[in-house]
This record gives C-alpha cells, sequence and structure tokens, in this order.
C-alpha cells in the first residue's frame, strides 16, 4: 500500500496540470449582455437634463456592443478554423517527439518519484498524436486519390 500512496503522492504535478487545464477550459470573460442591460437600465434612470453624463454612458454602452459583435466575429473565425483543420506534417512531428521523449523518460532511473505518472502521461500524449497524425495521413491520402481520379478522368464516387 506504500508504494500506491506513494504513486498517487508523486503524480500530484500531473494532476495539477490537468486541474490546470480544465479550469483555463472553464474560464469565462466578462458577460456583455448583462452589462450593457445594467448600463441601459442606469441610463434610463438618469435625468433628462444630465446631458454630459447620459452621453458619456451611451457612448460606453456603445463601446460594449462593439466589444460583443468583434468577440461573436472572433469566435465565429476560431470556430472555423478549428473545424476546418486537416492534420499536416506538425501531427507527424509531434509524434516523432512525444515517441522520443517516452523512449528518453524510459531510460531515466525508475526510482525517481515522478516517474511512472510522467511515463503513464508520456504514453497517453503518443496515442493522441498517433491518431491525429493517423487521421491527417488518411486524409492526405484520400485526397492525393481524389486527384489521381480526376486527372485520369474517372469519377468512381
Amino acid at each position: 500500500m506504500v508504494g500506491l500512496a506513494q504513486v498517487a503522492l508523486n503524480s500530484a504535478p500531473v494532476v495539477g496540470g490537468v486541474l490546470l487545464a480544465a479550469a483555463a477550459g472553464q474560464f469565462r470573460g466578462p458577460d456583455y449582455r448583462d452589462l450593457i442591460r445594467q448600463d441601459m437600465d442606469l441610463l434610463e434612470r438618469l435625468a433628462p437634463e444630465d446631458t454630459t453624463r447620459r452621453a458619456e454612458l451611451q457612448r460606453t454602452i456603445e463601446a460594449r456592443i462593439d466589444d460583443l459583435v468583434d468577440a461573436a466575429d472572433r469566435s465565429r473565425a476560431l470556430r472555423r478554423a478549428a473545424l476546418s483543420y486537416q492534420g499536416n506534417w506538425r501531427d507527424l512531428v509531434m509524434l516523432l517527439c512525444s515517441a522520443l521523449f517516452t523512449i528518453v523518460w524510459w531510460n531515466v532511473n525508475h526510482s525517481r518519484d515522478n516517474w511512472l505518472p510522467t511515463f503513464v502521461v508520456l504514453i497517453l500524449l503518443c496515442i493522441v498524436t498517433a491518431v491525429y497524425a493517423f487521421r491527417g495521413v488518411l486524409r492526405m491520402g484520400r485526397s492525393v486519390l481524389r486527384r489521381q481520379r480526376g486527372r485520369d478522368g474517372r469519377d468512381d464516387s
């Protein structure tokens, strides 16, 4: 049982990294719609004769609306880029690097406290990068076959 407790204790850096990544994925920016709603409510409550404050508040509301539109455009562009990703040579390089680092880590002294958790994470990283690299190679092969069929004048699809 002491060995299992030691492995759990020594895997803390890996688990901390996973938790940090999960927390970063859950981070939300300010809710612009709610802020705009609050500012418009405040604008309605201001006295009509207080024109300078009303103008400044209206300007900040318009700036927040512009920020909201810009954020939606950026989000749409990022989503389009992520969905259109087809894989490329960098996936193969990442697979090669992760495999080589795993081999190097295998040759590190196994009695190190964090050896096993790091080795498991490296194996998982190799599997994930292999899936991406294999997917990219398959897509590239299909693309080459389509071009080859188009050049030969055959269209079997």
